[in-house]
């Protein structure tokens, strides 16, 4: 399997690119939020490929509460020798992240996002980055990132996460691989959450840009709809 293009840097600001994987009828996980593997081998290996040509990947404090996630590049599904990886970037608001979690074991450089009501310390050599007042802000986030050099992140969740960065228009590709297996009920965390929309004024219009599919399931590539859409 060929790398995935690398997203180009729009002038001025990052370039952001979305990616999860959910079940037929968009859950992330199964009920309470206990974890899926989702992804087919083939999905999984265009992850690790995706990962290892971004320079940050972002979850929220919520991912690393359920999947204690090392957000390490698997170099042998890449097929090429070990190299420098993406940077860890975690956002957590208010200092949830456990002490022993594995985005703080020093194995890679790490980036936690929190907030000015957020007192905690966390252990070198994390660096903290303040952005907002009670919760993240991600376009003064995603401003100070590029700042200190990073041009292209990977978002992977979770639900908060993902539905933030979509409803502030703040992305510029989404990839979603769909499983071939339904979880359903209503406690099984969907692929977005946060505010409803009641209408389509209300709601944000993306763009298909490819459909394949992959392994046992499929993955669907998206942009924003709109100037700027590529």
């Amino acid at each position: 399997m060929p790398a995935p293009p690398e997203p180009a840097p729009p002038p001025g600001r990052l370039s952001v690119w979305l990616n999860c994987a959910v079940s037929l009828d968009g859950r992330l996980a199964f009920a309470e939020g206990a974890r899926a593997r989702l992804s087919s081998p083939e999905d999984l290996e265009r992850v690790h490929r995706l990962r290892a040509a971004v320079d940050g990947i972002v979850v929220g404090v919520g991912t690393v509460l359920a999947d204690d996630p090392s957000l390490h590049v698997r170099w042998e599904l890449v097929g090429r020798p070990p190299g420098p990886g993406p940077q860890r970037i975690i956002l957590d608001s208010r200092g949830r992240i456990p002490e022993r979690a594995r985005v703080l074991d020093g194995s890679a450089p790490t980036i936690v996002a929190t907030t000015r009501q957020n007192r905690r310390s966390y252990p070198s050599p994390v660096r903290t980055v303040i952005a907002g007042d009670e919760t993240v802000d991600l376009g003064a986030l995603f401003e100070e990132l590029r700042r200190l050099g990073l041009r292209r992140l990977l978002v992977e969740g979770g639900a908060a996460v993902l539905a933030s960065v979509v409803r502030a228009g703040l992305f510029d590709r989404w990839t979603i691989y769909y499983a071939p297996v339904v979880i359903g009920g209503s406690r099984a965390p969907p692929m977005l959450s946060g505010r409803e929309s009641h209408d389509f004024a209300g709601s944000v219009r993306v763009k298909l840009a490819d459909l394949e599919r992959l392994g046992d399931g499929f993955l669907a590539t998206f942009v924003p709809e709109g100037p700027g859409s590529s």
